[in-house]
């Protein structure tokens, strides 16, 4: 090139860049946040966690390009307190939402709140199953099915569409909460899984019922997959992918026995994996142990502000996303109460990500669900199971285990997923027993958590009217000892 050809180049990229447009604040500092998640969904029946009956090209594709996490969790295996633990970044004690269909106590703030006062736009599209609406006053977003019961899931990009591509030079935060694979399975093409090549989970019975509703569980989930691909490929074509952080979860573990409504690892064990293009590295996993509460304080420090001490129970696992860190929590925190899906039949557990410590609060009840067992059932297996107890010791197992448990019960989670061999009566494991037992009572003290007294049909009915009983109580400092340095 000729010194002449030289001047020339330079002059036309200094006029380019003269003409070019200032970045917006949102381009160069702030992201977007775009938070997926599945409804009742498993997490090992997902090719990600090794799942081998259906394929998800949508979600592994996501991980390829993102981090995913090993050992994400939520407080409850219900679908009201566990939206309501995300969006507000407190366990179900503290804000009020501790039973299903209940509320959050007046005043809670939520992710509308927080990121609103940053600035964004919060909207969300899909199902909500939270409450009160002061609390959670989210642009709603049109086209996509909310419904969790419907017959259909119906998905329209539009709205999710007009939603992103609107104001370029202000921030979003968009939740999309599909329907898929919530009960019952009636969307999808359960053809495409022959029940007799299934690979059933070991915690179920086999029986032909079982593998009929399996097909139509798996059914759902390449829906699931098909609009998570809808919502990724929206956001992309809204040209904004490449500064918006994305979140996807599959939410709890689905409406079979001994996943959702359960504390087991199968009911409150996540499917968890985050994208950020050019801070996130593409392809990676981490056993850093953290859970929905967590996720808000996160979002916040991504935004560059900083969560107050007292707003949150959860803390940011920014420093993980980073790949400062590869630890988070010491502990996460799980509790139910069975009301007013049963009769009263409190738990409370917590796991460190290897061991998981439960106590059954009323072991000498029988546990009761009323969608499996009472006289209007989604599903016709769970007879099959009953039947099936009378000459297949294995059917005979998970039934009692189901139904019949003790006080206390261990499992080593990253050896036994599914949980079936209990470890409590181990003299090897006494130790850690005891270490996480004391670890619960004082994470019950801290929430002002008072156990069997509140899984009640009064304390239900007053959480539903937003006039809960007050049972609230602030941080005490020992929270803290929970949780890793991971950002700072």
């Amino acid at each position: 090139m000729t010194p002449a050809h030289n001047a020339a180049f330079l002059l036309f990229a200094l006029v380019a860049v003269a003409a070019a447009p200032a970045l917006s604040a949102e381009s160069a500092e702030t992201p977007n946040f775009l938070i997926i998640l599945g409804d009742d969904c498993t997490y090992l029946d997902l090719p990600l966690y090794g799942g081998r009956n259906v394929k998800t090209p949508n979600i592994d594709r996501l991980a390829q390009q993102g981090l995913t996490f090993n050992r994400a969790f939520l407080a409850m295996s219900m679908c009201n307190p566990c939206r309501t633990e995300l969006y507000t970044g407190l366990y179900p004690a503290r804000s009020g939402a501790c039973w299903n269909h209940s509320a959050a106590r007046p005043g809670t703030r939520s992710v509308v709140d927080h990121l609103g006062g940053l600035g964004y736009r919060v909207g969300i599209a899909g199902k909500t199953h939270i409450g009160p609406r002061a609390s959670f006053a989210f642009e709603n977003v049109p086209g996509v099915e909310g419904n969790c019961v419907s017959l259909t899931a119906d998905f329209d990009a539009a709205g999710i569409r007009e939603f992103m591509s609107r104001d370029p030079g202000q921030p979003f935060c968009l939740a999309v909460g599909l329907v898929v694979p919530h009960s019952p399975w009636t969307v999808g093409d359960p053809g495409r899984f022959p029940p007799k090549q299934l690979k059933l989970p070991p915690n179920m019975a086999d029986t032909p019922a079982t593998r009929e509703d399996f097909a139509k569980y798996l059914a759902e989930i390449e829906v699931l997959d098909d609009h998570v691909g809808g919502v990724l490929q929206t956001l992309e074509d809204s040209g904004r992918s490449d500064r918006t952080l994305v979140v996807f979860s599959s939410e709890q573990g689905a409406q079979f026995p001994g996943c959702k409504w359960t504390n087991w690892n199968t009911g409150v064990h996540t499917a968890f994996v985050v994208r950020w293009p050019g801070r996130v590295a593409a392809g990676r996993r981490t056993d850093a142990v953290i859970q929905y509460a967590d996720l808000l304080p996160t979002l916040l420090e991504a935004a560059g502000s900083e969560a107050k001490a007292g707003d949150f129970d959860g803390s940011s696992f920014l420093g993980v996303l980073l790949g400062k860190s590869d630890r988070h929590r010491r502990f996460a925190y799980f509790m139910h109460n069975n009301i007013p899906e049963g009769p009263p039949y409190p738990i409370r557990s917590l796991s460190d990500g290897q061991y998981h410590y439960i106590r059954n609060l009323a072991p000498e009840a029988i546990y009761i669900e009323k969608h499996l067992m009472g006289e209007v059932r989604w599903h016709e297996y769970w007879p099959s199971w009953v039947f099936a107890t009378t000459f297949d010791e294995h059917a005979r197992s998970v039934v009692t285990r189901y139904l019949r448990r003790p006080a206390e019960q261990l499992y080593k989670m990253t050896d036994d997923p599914y949980e079936l061999t209990d470890l409590v009566g181990d003299s090897e494991h006494a130790a850690i027993r005891a270490r996480l037992s004391a670890e619960l009572d004082r994470w019950m003290r801290e929430q002002g958590d008072l156990g069997a007294a509140i899984d009640t049909e009064a304390e239900w009915q007053a959480a539903r009217k937003g006039e809960h009983f007050d049972r609230s109580s602030e941080p005490t400092g020992e929270t803290n000892d929970a949780i890793e340095s991971t950002s700072k």
